[in-house]
């Protein structure tokens, strides 16, 4: 018997990195997942991953994040198809590139709070008549070291995830008397992002591994997955409105990422 069985959980972004890790996980422990993505290439692809590999249920549905009536859609698909919603994994995130503070755009910050709080936002709202019904509720929202660490040359990604921990918290206050529960993953893993940054800087790659007490970059299926499923599941019942650090220890050094950037 599985963790999650009964359980209807959305993963968004879940077409690759730490979103497949976190769909799979759950589709292990008995949840039906619905794969949400921009992607249809890999959103199809993880879907088959969970119901000819795994043999758990799992639906894709495309959304772009950016899209209000596709982010609602998303939910209330998920509620059509499998009766419920229990879970809700706020993975999926849309920002711009590296740059100085000195240089960034309005655009850059506007697109990461859209990409950012503001989709989480929009989720957690549709997500809520369901979970307040059958007052039980699990909103997992994914942060980043980045803002609480304050990494250089993205200021507009880490305000932005900022901006998603606060979001959790505070729905964690209001929607405890419903049973649902509200909290943050901050991972380091070994996702696509990861493995551009370490392309595009290896020697600072190098030094974050080195600083990392486990000495390694999490894995999205075991690492990061393990503790998303300890936050869905029944024995996090008495957890709510915290970050959680998913990081190998890499919250307590501290070291920054550093990649070549001109001036």
């Amino acid at each position: 018997m599985g963790r999650l069985d009964g359980r209807v959980a959305i993963v968004t972004g879940a077409g690759q990195g730490v979103g497949r890790g976190v769909a799979r996980r759950y589709a292990r422990e008995g949840a039906a997942v619905v794969v949400a993505d921009i992607n249809t290439e890999t959103g199809t692809a993880v879907a088959a991953e969970i119901t000819d590999e795994l043999g758990a249920r799992a639906i894709f549905v495309p959304t772009d994040i950016l899209r209000q009536d596709q982010v609602e859609g998303m939910v209330q698909r998920a509620a059509a198809e499998f009766g419920a919603l229990h879970v809700l994994v706020n993975n999926a995130y849309v920002a711009g590139g590296f740059g100085r503070f000195e240089h960034k755009p309005d655009g850059d910050l506007e697109l990461a709070f859209r990409g950012g709080p503001l989709h989480t936002w929009w989720a957690m709202r549709a997500a809520f008549p369901h979970m307040k019904a059958q007052q039980w509720g699990r909103i997992i929202n994914l942060v980043s070291l980045n803002g609480i660490n304050a990494h250089k040359y993205s200021a507009d990604y880490n305000a932005a995830k900022e901006a998603i921990r606060a979001i959790t918290r505070t729905a964690a206050v209001e929607w405890g008397r419903h049973n649902i529960l509200c909290n943050c993953i901050a991972p380091a893993a070994a996702s696509p992002a990861y493995v551009a940054f370490a392309t595009a800087a290896p020697d600072n790659a190098k030094e974050m591994l080195r600083s990392n007490p486990l000495g390694r970059m999490g894995d999205p299926e075991h690492d990061i997955g393990g503790v998303a499923l300890f936050l869905a599941s029944e024995d996090s019942d008495y957890v709510t409105g915290n970050p959680i650090f998913a990081s190998g220890g890499t919250q307590v050094n501290g070291v920054q990422w550093d990649p070549p950037m001109p001036e």
